[in-house]
């Protein structure tokens, strides 16, 4: 067994601290989203043995196609993992900016299909569907890039969401970009189960992922297609428990009381079925305004809701030492996850964190391959690798 490993770009910001937002809302960090850090963070996910960096898509962040072209030449062997909305633009055109990606860094695209959640945000794009019939679009979406890909052309395609005449591609993508897919819903699952190569969660307790990995693997099933598996979770790893339960403590001790409540009112209105699940394991931060500490938001050993108490999205993080972290992880892959999303505040530091205090520790249990490393001076520590 060897799994997947990937790290998070932060291209509306970053910073020391929780940053409220996101999945439909404002974000923005104290730490800019300049092209010079984000290049940093590339040769840490880089140097620290992460696969690829998710790339998020959205009015709050910067764009996910352009920042990422713009990284591949500071990297060397890093993958994008690109998100991509098919409700905003047209699936020739996606097929085609994903071919030439792939053509341009030597086969390094990942795509991560993001249908949207939010009514509010996709009117502001111009799509005024409702979320089922930006399921059904999102489908036919992908079945317009499969078969483009994959040389089935011309491709002509007539429905109430396209009209494509004899569509064809210059140049196909080799090898095809692996698609990414995520999301909670019936209508998503349906689509998961028809086009996605990789099914993605947010991070729940493992029971309640597994739940979720059985319905996908059943639907997938129907189709005659097989999946692989994986999970969306930020992290806080020190070398003992008890300095990483202290850095949640000072994450959460440093939230606004305001911020907070406005955050869990402007989530309380999602129409994402996955963000609902998120607000539920920390009871819509009632809890917070007692006062308690970071393990009151301790939902399953070492997973802690405390993130979700101000972002969107994704609120969940693994807490603890190193050897623990590895644990959690261990436990996951036993549900059957290969890929792992991982993120920290701040996400150059953090990667820095997993990648010498956890990686080393899945290396000797066999979870995942040995990462050579290559010494940096101090004056190019955060410069991009020279691998």
């Amino acid at each position: 067994m060897s799994l997947h490993f990937h790290w998070f770009l932060p291209t509306y910001g970053d910073s020391r601290n929780l940053m409220a937002g996101g999945h439909g809302s404002g974000m923005s960090g104290d730490r800019p989203a300049t092209l010079k850090y984000l290049n940093q963070l590339g040769a840490a996910a880089e140097s620290n043995g992460f696969e690829a960096v998710l790339t998020p898509t959205g009015a709050w962040c910067e764009d996910a196609w352009l920042t990422t072209a713009m990284m591949v030449d500071t990297t060397e062997t890093l993958k994008f993992l690109v998100a991509v909305r098919p409700g905003a633009m047209s699936p020739t055109l996606a097929a085609q900016m994903a071919a030439t990606f792939q053509w341009q860094s030597g086969g390094r695209l990942l795509v991560n299909v993001v249908t949207g959640g939010e009514d509010a945000e996709q009117r502001a794009y111009g799509n005024h569907l409702s979320k089922d019939e930006r399921y059904a679009q999102c489908g036919e979406f992908l079945d317009v890039v499969r078969r483009l890909w994959a040389g089935d052309g011309p491709v002509s395609f007539r429905s109430d969401y396209f009209d494509i005449d004899s569509a064809t591609l210059q140049r196909r993508p080799d090898p095809a970009p692996p698609i990414f897919f995520g999301g909670s819903s019936p209508a998503a699952g349906t689509v998961a189960s028809q086009f996605a190569d990789t099914y993605l969660t947010w991070g729940e307790p493992p029971a309640a992922v597994a739940g979720k990995l059985a319905w996908i693997r059943d639907l997938a099933e129907v189709q005659g297609r097989t999946l692989d598996y994986g999970i969306r979770l930020h992290v806080i790893s020190r070398d003992t428990s008890e300095q990483a339960w202290a850095e949640a403590d000072r994450l959460l001790g440093a939230l606004d009381p305001d911020t907070v409540r406005r955050a869990q009112e402007n989530l309380a209105q999602s129409a994402s079925e996955g963000q609902q699940r998120m607000l539920k394991l920390h009871g819509g931060g009632a809890a917070f305004e007692k006062g308690v500490d970071a393990r009151a938001f301790e939902v399953a050993p070492n997973l802690w809701s405390g993130v979700g108490l101000v972002r969107g999205g994704a609120g969940t993080a693994l807490v603890g030492s190193h050897e623990e972290v590895a644990d959690r992880i261990e436990e996951y892959a036993s549900i059957g996850l290969d890929h792992f999303v991982l993120s920290g505040y701040p996400h150059l530091e953090e990667a820095y964190q997993f990648g010498e205090g956890v990686r080393p520790i899945l290396e000797k249990r066999g979870l995942v391959q040995p990462q050579g490393r290559t010494e940096l001076s101090g004056a190019t520590a955060f410069l991009a690798s020279t691998r």
